[in-house]
């Protein structure tokens, strides 16, 4: 058996997309695009992504300037709820906006989101086998947040309020003789000004 290395996870949230969620905007393409191009140079192992069309554009678009990569459609990179908060988990102050919050999400995003949220953990985190591995997860604001969670040993609610911008980029380490360590969060460095911040929440931009 090989010896225990580092894996490097790229985490990437889908370009802007259109309202309806099913197609990228003109910006969503172009803010892909540049992602694709900073990303150039590592030596991706594979890109993973969500079924939905706008994880699989993005994905695409990316794969066009990483040739030879192998790209996979993955279940676990899709769009859910990774965690259910419980009431009493909650400080009174905030409880009701967040259950409220997830509440207005299908029954079937939260109903099979916990079994996806542990298979994205099993199948992209920890460290590997036989080398050093980069790769990169096309996908959505709450499976970032949660890994980005999970990565911290932060409470299970926590990735509540983690946001994340379209086309921007965090990158977590995992070597087997340390904790895992979050390198950077939400990184827009590829974007121009006019292309950041799409998918945050208003209140919170610059």
């Amino acid at each position: 058996m090989g010896e225990t290395m580092t894996r490097y996870l790229y985490l990437a949230r889908h370009g802007e997309a259109t309202p309806d969620g099913h197609a990228l905007t003109g910006d969503g393409r172009r803010q892909a695009a540049l992602l694709g191009a900073r990303l150039r140079e590592v030596p991706f192992a594979a890109i993973h992504h969500g079924p939905l069309p706008r994880t699989t554009q993005t994905a695409r678009l990316i794969g066009e300037h990483l040739p030879g990569v192998p790209v996979h459609a993955s279940e676990a990179a899709g769009d859910y709820i990774p965690y259910l908060p419980r009431k009493e988990e909650l400080a009174p102050e905030y409880a009701d906006r967040l259950l409220g919050f997830v509440a207005q999400f299908p029954a079937d995003e939260r109903d099979r989101g916990p079994a996806l949220a542990a298979e994205a953990e099993r199948a992209f985190t920890g460290p590997v086998a036989d080398g050093t591995r980069h790769e990169l997860v096309v996908t959505h604001n709450f499976l970032i947040g949660w890994l980005v969670r999970a990565a911290l040993d932060a409470p299970e609610w926590r990735w509540l309020g983690l946001n994340h911008c379209n086309a921007a980029l965090t990158v977590i380490r995992y070597a087997p003789d340390r904790p895992s360590s979050v390198l950077f969060f939400n990184d827009m460095g590829h974007l121009p000004a006019e292309l950041r911040w799409t998918g945050f929440p208003p209140e919170l931009r610059e």
